[in-house]
């Protein structure tokens, strides 16, 4: 009998959990327009009626590791997290272009803070947070430098693309080996990137200035900024050395920086990097209402 009481206790808990939860969390498909394209993405919605903060997740090149588990947590954390592909890439319309991703983030922005949009998900919009993966960090901190509106920005092994060029003469090996890099990820006709190796290569070759993240680190100063890298990569360790350099050196004062013994994705550290990146978002970005 005491079993069966209590089996009945916690059915009628969770009923009246359940109940308690004005609006479940969910998932919204989307259609972005960028310049002419439609990106393709989707929102995980956080449970209750009030307005959440926005975690917007940038995926690498070409973006294989898509980071959704980070997703799932900051979602039951309260977060909004939205996920989108840029033009040319998985399906999304258009042409993949380093030069287009820069401006799909700008237009995913824009697009969350769109009166419309802002209100029937109930988004609080002062408070977007930027999650970037290898080329995606690269463009979360780029927007970052950018644009004041974003609350804090969370850069994981951050490519620094607008740099390509300069290693490439350095290290005439890495040129080589990015240029059959990206001939193995574009068609010009289907994907995962709708592009060509060269062109990618001749757009790197001509990067503007300000597509250096840590040349133009200046304008990261006083932004609180959770920087990840993995010590197995080399590129990746250089970067994140010498963006903290720059950094340090500018007084930035709202830095979370760390490394894990791990590959480029972080396959052995998924759950670890969950909870530094909730406690990060606690912290650094203020806890949702």
């Amino acid at each position: 009998m005491a079993a069966v009481t209590g089996l009945a206790w916690s059915a009628a808990t969770l009923a009246a959990a359940s109940a308690s939860v004005e609006v479940p969390p969910g998932q919204v498909e989307l259609k972005i327009p960028s310049h002419g394209a439609m990106l393709n993405g989707f929102m995980y919605t956080a449970a209750g009626s009030q307005a959440h903060p926005v975690l917007v997740l940038l995926h690498g090149f070409p973006g294989n590791e898509r980071n959704l588990d980070l997703a799932q947590a900051a979602r039951r954390a309260g977060w909004d997290t939205l996920y989108f592909d840029y033009r040319g890439s998985w399906g999304s319309g258009g042409r993949f272009s380093f030069a287009h991703a820069l401006e799909d983030v700008d237009q995913v922005l824009a697009f969350i803070r769109s009166p419309p949009v802002r209100q029937r998900w109930h988004l609080d919009t002062s408070r977007i947070a930027l999650l970037g993966h290898s080329m995606g960090g690269g463009l979360a901190l780029l927007a970052t430098e950018r644009d004041p509106g974003i609350r804090c920005t969370a850069a994981l092994a951050a490519w620094n693309f607008g740099a390509e060029a300069r290693l490439w003469q350095r290290q005439p090996g890495s040129r080589q080996e990015q240029e059959a890099y990206f001939s193995q990820v574009t068609d010009p006709d289907a994907g995962p990137l709708r592009s060509t190796g060269g062109a990618l290569r001749d757009e790197l070759l001509q990067a503007p200035p300000e597509w250096d993240f840590v040349q133009n680190a200046q304008r990261l100063r006083g932004r609180p900024l959770l920087l990840v890298a993995d010590t197995r990569t080399a590129a990746d360790m250089a970067t994140y050395t010498a963006l903290l350099a720059r950094l340090h050196a500018l007084m930035a004062d709202k830095v979370t920086a760390l490394t894990y013994v791990d590959d480029h994705p972080f396959s052995a550290h998924r759950e670890a990097l969950q909870q530094q990146l909730l406690a990060w978002l606690a912290s650094a970005c203020g806890k949702p209402g």
